[in-house]
């Protein structure tokens, strides 16, 4: 997506419609569950403890979670999942990376091969794409926040970079202190909009009419499938399009 704040935007229209159909808790089930076989303790398991808090941020039920993290953990059976992370290319090149949780990989490398097909863009190998984007977390503040008190508290709290992102502001920091620099600046009165750990682009490809079109209708395809998890994309298009399509959505 190009820059921050469209991809804040969007992410928050897909979160809506998600929950609406019902998958957002089965993607979150699906996280806590993986994330708890490194540890079912959230004090000492940083991606489980980021889990747990997306999935509060959802008014998850606690017993829910609960259940999630002893199936992880290993003391309730449960269904195994897969972690896969498919990189390909979509319409002029623009890069895509697909990661999945499965219990069939044969099924899920071809609905995401198909997918690329269907879109003009195809599946490539593992690390063709992946150098393109940083492993990060963010956070997102409502426009109207102050700046400067966010950046000082931020940056100290251990952040590594705050900045504008049209009208709202973007804190970013290391995949495993984004829970700490969430939790020091809500007990400073700031709360984010949204945070997430994820792929970020450090360029885009511009697209526009049909070429762009057509990869967001890819980008649907791919998050509208039960298996994946997240879809991060680093193709730039115009404002006004942008918002036609993600209201066709």
């Amino acid at each position: 997506m190009a820059g921050h704040s469209k991809w804040a935007n969007i992410k928050h229209k897909k979160a809506a419609t998600d929950a609406k159909r019902g998958k957002i808790f089965t993607r979150l089930i699906r996280e806590i569950t993986v994330s708890a076989r490194s540890g079912g303790d959230p004090s000492m398991n940083p991606r489980l403890r980021l889990a747990i808090d997306k999935a509060t941020d959802q008014n998850m039920p606690k017993d829910t979670i609960e259940r999630a993290i002893k199936r992880g953990s290993g003391s309730q059976e449960g269904v195994a999942y897969e972690e896969i992370r498919y990189e390909g290319y979509g319409i002029n090149g623009a890069a895509v990376i697909v990661d999945c949780m499965t219990d069939n990989r044969t099924r899920t490398v071809a609905d995401v091969r198909h997918a690329f097909s269907k879109y003009g863009g195809n599946l490539g190998t593992d690390g063709s794409v992946a150098f393109l984007f940083k492993h990060c977390g963010q956070l997102f503040f409502a426009p109207g926040t102050d700046e400067n008190k966010l950046m000082e508290a931020a940056l100290d709290a251990g952040a590594e970079d705050v900045r504008a992102e049209g009208d709202i502001f973007l804190v970013v920091t290391e995949p495993g202190k984004m829970h700490d620099v969430k939790e020091t600046l809500e007990k400073k009165g700031m709360k984010s909009s949204h945070s997430e750990v994820g792929m970020y682009p450090d360029t885009h490809v511009r697209l526009e009419g049909k070429d762009a079109e057509h990869m967001w209708k890819l980008i649907q395809q791919l998050e509208d499938h039960d298996d994946v998890q997240n879809v991060y994309a680093n193709y730039d298009i115009d404002d006004s399009l942008l918002e036609q399509l993600s209201a066709s959505a």
